[in-house]
């Protein structure tokens, strides 16, 4: 038995969307009552720290409705069914940057919001990153603008709260804590 692990008795689902499925779960807790709890499943995402040739940081900004409001973000996408996250991350870095690379390097993976969802995402590394002579494009619902930045106009991205998502915002401690500039 996993430390306070809470057995479900049953699932509802509520919703079922084209990103995310909603559900809610009757579990048994570690003292034997009975809770529910509201759960967000989604298939997980990647992200990409990605780099040029001269050191700048490749960041896109976008409007996101849920917070209403445009955010300053590293590219990042769901992961399709069937699809490994590498081939995800290649595939985001290119359609949302017009760069790709033949140097992806994970750094690991975490939970976004596990405090109500499953989403699990992948981070990877790509440095030396090239313009693609035929970009791919963006979604047909998709709007960014890209931007290319230092370290240090990242870091004041994060204090402004431009950069205002947790895996941007943990890409910025990781490149400050292990990417050499130089």
């Amino acid at each position: 038995m996993k430390k306070f692990e809470e057995k479900t008795i049953q699932t509802e689902v509520k919703f079922n969307g084209r990103i995310i499925t909603l559900q809610v779960d009757e579990v048994e807790l570690p003292n034997g009552k009975t809770s529910n709890r509201e759960i967000v499943k989604h298939p997980g995402a990647v992200a990409v720290i990605a780099v040029t040739k001269d050191k700048k940081i490749i960041l896109v900004e976008q409007y996101r409705k849920a917070l209403e409001r445009s955010i300053i973000e590293i590219p990042a996408g769901k992961i399709e069914v069937g699809e490994a996250p590498e081939i995800t991350a290649l595939r985001e870095l290119e359609e949302e940057t017009g760069y790709t690379t033949e140097n992806l390097e994970y750094i690991q993976s975490f939970a976004t919001s596990p405090g109500f969802a499953d989403e699990i995402i992948h981070l990877y590394f790509a440095e030396n990153i090239n313009k693609m002579d035929s970009p791919v494009g963006l979604d047909e619902d998709e709007f960014v603008e890209l931007l290319h930045v230092s370290l240090s106009e990242m870091e004041v991205m994060v204090k402004k709260q431009q950069i205002y998502d947790a895996k941007t915002a943990f890409a910025y401690i990781w490149l400050k804590d292990y990417w050499k500039e130089a």
